[in-house]
């Protein structure tokens, strides 16, 4: 075997590995997408189905009066939701409790991967 197709054989060796390391982080990028998303869902579940409706709006920016008018339900009702969110979520406002779920969305992949 002569130098230029050794030199031939590497080139190709290199590129099946390669090809394997593009392959391997998009699935890595797909288990990322897919811990974000558990995760969202695990935060959610500490919310019953009403309050999630409520929270889900509020974090797409609405008002209370707007959450109400669009969950056709009582300023009572909305407001104790909103005090049971803020509860179980122990923050002191609706605003504090948006951002810690912004922050799951935001948070580095490198959190997600436990390392000794």
């Amino acid at each position: 075997m002569d130098q230029i197709e050794k030199l031939l054989m590497g080139i190709e060796n290199i590129l099946s590995v390669a090809s394997d390391l593009v392959d391997e982080v998009a699935r890595l990028k797909s288990v990322e997408g897919e811990c974000k998303i558990l995760k969202e869902k695990i935060f959610m579940m500490q919310l019953t189905r009403a309050e999630q409706k409520a929270f889900s709006l509020a974090i797409d920016g609405l008002s209370t009066l707007e959450i109400q008018d669009i969950l056709h339900k009582e300023e009572c009702t909305i407001k104790n939701q909103g005090r049971n969110i803020l509860r179980k979520l122990n923050t002191p406002s609706m605003s504090e409790a948006v951002q810690q779920f912004q922050n799951l969305r935001q948070e580095s992949p490198q959190k997600l991967i436990r390392t000794s």
